[in-house]
């Protein structure tokens, strides 16, 4: 009998991560959310068109960006960015780091760091794929929305600040322990 020890450490990305996270959005979009993009080669390769080293490298190194990666037995298996807007704009996984707690652990550490922003709530487009996961994280469904490559997504979104009001002018229950 064989344990395996799988050392997760999910951390701020840097530029020679790109290469590793590419190949996470690449293998994730095309392998994992074939219900999204219907095996339609025109929509997966307008959706895979950006995700080159060059292109994640450059979204890595932008000032604006909060960009984790998670890393298990020295493998980069997922990636996550947050935009200074307060925009989930990646949270990927190798297909088969699905299921371990993975995507909990870059999204725990993207909510923190819009709290530490000062994001009042964090928005982000789901694939139908990532839908279910959003929504068991508290993250509520406000409508469908169409990208520019052809897939349709849920926009959801979640408070974070509670001192803010809701798009309906209600008040949510504090996410986190965000400042100001």
């Amino acid at each position: 009998m064989s344990l395996e020890i799988r050392s997760l450490v999910v951390r701020p990305a840097e530029a020679s991560d790109a290469v590793a996270a590419c190949t996470v959005l690449r293998r994730s979009i095309a392998e994992c959310c074939s219900e999204d993009h219907r095996q339609d080669p025109a929509i997966l390769a307008a959706w895979l068109g950006n995700k080159t080293p060059e292109m994640v490298a450059s979204w890595f190194a932008s000032p604006t960006n909060y960009s984790l990666v998670a890393v298990q037995n020295e493998v980069v298996v997922g990636v996550a960015l947050l935009t200074g807007a307060g925009k989930l704009a990646l949270c990927y996984l190798l297909p088969e780091a699905r299921g371990q707690g993975i995507g909990s652990a870059l999204l725990a550490q993207v909510e923190a760091r819009a709290c530490n922003w000062g994001v009042k709530a964090l928005q982000l487009h789901s694939t139908a794929t990532g839908e279910g996961f959003f929504a068991k994280r508290g993250y509520i469904d406000s409508g469908k929305v169409r990208s520019p490559y052809g897939v349709e997504t849920v926009f959801f979104w979640k408070q974070l600040d509670a001192s803010a009001e809701t798009p309906d002018g209600s008040k949510r229950k504090r996410f986190c322990n965000c400042n100001g």
